[in-house]
């Protein structure tokens, strides 16, 4: 089929090169570069560098609004637009222009978890599994109906970012799935039951109270993981906490119960976590083990 693919971020990449390893992708289109690094140049998306290696046409349009981008967008002749994280809105025009729609690569099992995050809250929330929904795209935030579910289960020790990774590789061998066998599905409506909403990641949600269960400070420090990060505040400085488990202990809330050989156990309001990555400020990310060495912590200490 002629594909218009439409995504922005890294989790998008899986699933254009599967698309374009067998579809023909006539145009790919990506939020416009923006700045980066310390000398704030400007940097193309993980999705335009992509397709610009594979020789595929890029656009990166401000708006979708526009009279003259929605003709654009039209003149490609597209059979499907698919859609992955995107990040600009859909307007009417664009949606009805390709001959099957636009469907939308959503990671998680809707629909629960509509919105901005689902990985990180379907991990914040301690749910037991999630998945990705290949959707048909509406003018509704992610209310369309469904063509095609794929679940896998959460990890016990899983962050945000390990599941990232794996729903993008879901993702993509989910849409290979349903545009190959698009004309014998048919889309069901998402359940009125059961609706939940990811909001977008706040910073001010992501410093740890340690005053929490355990089970909450463990599910937030993985949630938050890699980005933005869970963060708390150390006789040392700052640290941003990347993995974590849960823990046999007790005490006050952000005492430290262990601080060695290896491990970095600290108490919460009930239980207590422990900590097996983190980084410091200005410092990569590091095992428990490495990180004690340089960062004097004892058992006693707080964190808050």
């Amino acid at each position: 089929m002629r594909v218009i693919f439409m995504g922005t971020p890294a989790f998008s990449v899986p699933a254009l090169e599967a698309v374009a390893a067998a579809h023909e992708v006539v145009a790919v289109y990506t939020q416009p570069p923006r700045p980066a690094g310390r000398g704030k140049a400007k940097r193309p998306s993980p999705v335009q560098a992509r397709a610009e290696a594979l020789g595929l046409l890029v656009r990166h349009p401000v708006s979708l609004r526009e009279a003259a981008v929605q003709a654009e967008f039209a003149t490609t002749g597209a059979d499907v637009a698919v859609v992955v994280a995107y990040g600009l809105i859909l307007p009417r025009a664009i949606l009805a222009a390709p001959r099957h729609g636009c469907l939308n690569i959503h990671a998680s099992l809707l629909p629960r978890w509509r919105g901005a995050a689902p990985i990180q809250r379907a991990v914040e929330a301690g749910d037991a599994e999630t998945g990705v929904c290949i959707m048909a795209m509406e003018e509704g935030l992610d209310t369309g109906p469904v063509y095609l579910r794929r679940a896998i289960a959460i990890g016990p020790e899983e962050t945000a970012g390990d599941l990232h990774d794996r729903l993008a590789a879901l993702g993509a061998d989910a849409i290979t799935e349903a545009l190959a066998r698009l004309p014998e599905l048919v889309p069901e409506s998402q359940p009125e039951d059961g609706v939940t909403y990811a909001a977008k990641i706040d910073k001010a949600e992501v410093r740890v109270d340690w005053t929490l269960p355990a089970t909450v400070v463990d599910r937030q420090i993985r949630a938050f993981s890699p980005v933005p990060g869970a963060w708390c505040d150390t006789p040392a400085g700052r640290l941003k906490l990347l993995r974590s488990r849960l823990a046999e202990g007790t005490g006050a809330p952000g005492a430290v119960l262990e601080a060695g050989p290896g491990r970095l156990v600290v108490a919460c309001g009930t239980g207590a976590v422990e900590v097996t990555e983190a980084q410091r400020a200005g410092k990569r990310a590091m095992g428990a083990a490495e990180l004690l060495k340089g960062l004097p912590l004892t058992p006693g200490a707080r964190l808050r």
